[in-house]
């Protein structure tokens, strides 16, 4: 996140080796520095480090990653076309497709996704990446019918892989899209008109 918040925003003192000191002084260092990026602007670090212990928990519970799915598939229903996640959200959407075989979903619209990040995400995913040829490559979240667009802002720093075509494959429709201030917000990304279209083409 540091890294790719000081790419896209000058005010932001990139990592270098005296920032990068011993955990958990590193970890201070760039919640400190993220806190000063357009990104994170008017985010507390307490809501930063809130977060990112979800995502931890997520990854490291699997009772909670269990419940957070089945809550998912229960709210899918035989007649549901389009399944809209954001964030952390998009991870159990994801999942929760992969692990229901025969939905009838056909459009999967993931928004700000982490999917791609390597190692903390795209590496931990349930079901776990197939190495074919020596490269990892996600599970698809559905059968042949299944349209999924991913839609990515070029400042949020939470969907730091913004083309997961490489980690997914090529039937991954990638969309970037530019949400001004307010690069990670949900409302920005559902507002957006090439999410709409996205939708209304599940739909239709």
């Amino acid at each position: 996140w540091w890294h790719a918040a000081a790419q896209s925003d000058p005010a932001v003192v990139p990592p270098v080796s005296d920032t990068l000191m011993a955990t958990p002084r590193s970890v201070q260092a760039a919640l400190r520095a993220l806190s000063g990026s357009r990104f994170f602007a008017g985010i507390a670090l307490r809501s930063m480090v809130f977060d990112l212990k979800q995502v931890h928990r997520y990854l490291t519970d699997p009772d909670l990653r269990a419940r957070a799915r089945s809550r998912v598939i229960e709210a899918i229903g035989q007649d549901t076309q389009v399944v809209v996640a954001h964030s952390l959200g998009s991870v159990v959407a994801y999942e929760a497709l992969c692990a229901w075989p025969g939905h009838r979903v056909r459009a999967l619209i993931t928004l700000g996704s982490p999917l791609g990040i390597p190692n903390l995400m795209f590496h931990r995913l349930e079901p776990p990446p197939l190495v074919l040829g020596g490269a990892a490559r996600g599970v698809w979240p559905g059968g042949d019918h299944l349209v999924w667009t991913n839609i990515a802002d070029d400042g949020d720093v939470v969907a730091l892989v913004k083309d997961l075509r490489p980690t997914f494959g090529d039937a991954v429709r990638s969309v970037r899209v530019h949400n001004g201030s307010h690069a990670h917000d949900a409302k920005a990304y559902l507002t957006d008109a090439l999410c709409g279209q996205a939708i209304a083409e599940g739909l239709s």
